[in-house]
């Protein structure tokens, strides 16, 4: 099938600033600044990630979806908020 990863992410390190996930030969670090909703996760939640497509990341424990672009470059997918105002 065309677009499946034949290998798998992996978090190969966590901080208290984020985590690194290796994808293939590249690691890529994962701030909780930029990603907040991973900050209070546990590394079991946060290991537990699947790639299905080349830039598709997925945490089923915690249902996040991620695109591996918006880590490689968060400022172009600025995080949006709505308040009760």
């Amino acid at each position: 099938m065309a677009g499946t990863i034949t290998s798998g992410a992996e978090v190969t390190h966590v901080s208290k600033h984020g985590f690194w996930l290796l994808l293939d030969a590249e690691e890529l670090l994962v701030p909780f600044g930029e990603f907040p909703w991973f900050k209070k996760a546990t590394i079991e939640q946060l290991s537990d990630v699947q790639w299905p497509t080349q830039d598709h990341l997925y945490w089923p424990q915690l249902d996040a979806d991620l695109s591996v672009e918006s880590i490689r470059n968060p400022a172009a997918f600025p995080l949006l908020s709505k308040t009760a105002g």
